[in-house]
């Protein structure tokens, strides 16, 4: 099974907590991640090594759909 790490963060950006924990895929972490959210955390990340596989909220999206209606 992949190692994860969860991390979870108030909207300043200061860690609550991050937890490593085994997962049997990303799907399953991410749902860890939703059943795990910690009191007053405003931004959560799932890392498989080095390799981020969810956060939310999702800026980078958001950015992206952004910029591509400034293009249309």
């Amino acid at each position: 099974m992949p190692a994860y790490e969860i991390t979870y963060r108030h909207e300043d950006g200061s860690l609550i907590a991050q937890i490593e924990t085994l997962c049997a895929s990303d799907k399953d972490a991410k749902i860890l991640a939703h059943a795990m959210r910690m009191d007053g955390a405003r931004q959560f990340e799932v890392w498989r090594e080095e390799t981020l596989v969810y956060a939310r909220p999702q800026y980078r999206a958001r950015a992206a759909s952004f910029s591509m209606e400034a293009v249309l």
